[in-house]
């Protein structure tokens, strides 16, 4: 006679519970209801964030059990490019490149990244280059400069590699990028000058086949067409260098004698300026108001101490940085604001 067959299957309370698979940075983001880029700045500390968004983003990693950690090698190779587009020389004593780079070490600490940086003479021929970024060694790159190659972007992409640019693309839409309100903060500094009563203002512009440059040479006419005829515009061109801003300052007051104000589209410009001034004997706001834009740290010892515009320039890197870990789009973009911080040589 068959014998009843005394197996049975385990119990839910005996059976082997199935492997936790381990919550992952946008799964916290999901659950606090922010972004992955806001919940990587809360966990990584890499930036501030308002204390109730703080609060309910480690509430959720607590909730989810999270916990920080890197792909493994061969799926993600913890290594980021940055590559910036600059005469060597010139790169090294720019301030604005150190404040980035600044940024971006502390937001790569804190996303778990390492950095490997390239500095590119701006029209140097780049195949080693090319063959490097895209030969599977690196998450992304982030583009820094005056680059003017829209092929560049293409190929990366071409070879599904993110990248971003740190700072508005010559050519609408060929990158995603990270910027400042370059034309909204100059457009501001400018008409401070136009309303002190100062009717003859000029500006030292940077090159004009750069972004930026553009950018802030347009806020300064938006601002002097707001202010009206009575208002004497004057350009000046400069390379953003302290001894460009030195010659365009005597060229401008060549041509104006009686010069009364000047928005200068870069600190280390608007630094070269003070010193051609000082050098003809023109008193600094009195006769000619002075106000720069970049607000680096040498601003604050000019003599007089420079009026500038300040821009994020720590925040932009590590912002960009997050970007490109999202693999954006290629229309993605972020403007961060700037603001005007008053000193003495502008009233």
């Amino acid at each position: 006679m068959p014998q009843p067959d005394t197996t049975s299957e385990p119990s839910a309370s005996t059976a082997a519970a199935p492997a936790r698979v381990p919550a992952t940075l946008a799964e916290v983001a999901r659950r606090a209801g922010v972004s992955t880029a806001t919940a990587s700045r809360v966990l990584s500390r890499s930036a501030p964030v308002s204390a109730p968004v703080a609060a309910r983003v480690v509430a959720a990693a607590r909730e989810l059990s999270y916990v920080r950690r890197r792909a493994p090698r061969g799926r993600d190779t913890g290594v980021v490019a940055v590559v910036v587009f600059a005469d060597p020389l010139r790169y090294h004593a720019d301030p604005f490149h150190l404040r980035l780079l600044t940024g971006l070490r502390q937001a790569a600490t804190g996303l778990e990244r390492e950095l490997a940086l390239f500095n590119v003479p701006e029209r140097a021929h780049r195949p080693a280059l090319l063959r490097h970024l895209c030969g599977g060694h690196v998450d992304g790159v982030l583009l820094v400069g005056a680059w003017e190659d829209a092929e560049l972007p293409r190929l990366l992409r071409a070879a599904d590699v993110p990248v971003v640019s740190v700072g508005r693309p010559v050519r609408a839409g060929t990158v995603a990028y990270v910027d400042v309100a370059n034309l909204t903060g100059a457009r501001l500094a400018a008409l401070r000058l136009c309303e002190s009563g100062r009717r003859s203002v000029a500006t030292i512009a940077g090159p004009p086949g750069t972004a930026v440059g553009a950018d802030r040479l347009a806020g300064y006419r938006q601002a002097v067409t707001e202010a009206g005829p009575v208002v004497r515009s004057v350009v000046a061109y400069g390379d953003f260098s302290g001894a460009s801003g030195e010659h365009a300052m005597l060229r401008l007051l060549q041509q104006r004698p009686y010069l009364e104000a000047v928005f200068v589209a870069s600190d280390p410009m608007a630094i070269g300026a003070l010193r051609a001034l000082r050098r003809l004997g023109r008193r600094v706001p009195e006769q000619v108001a002075v106000i720069g834009f970049d607000d680096v740290p040498a601003a604050a010892l000019a003599r007089p101490q420079l009026t500038t515009v300040h821009q994020p320039v720590e925040q932009l890197g590590a912002r960009a940085l997050e970007m490109l870990l999202e693999r954006p789009d290629r229309s993605a973009s972020l403007v961060l604001p700037t603001s005007l911080v008053l000193r003495d040589s502008a009233d």
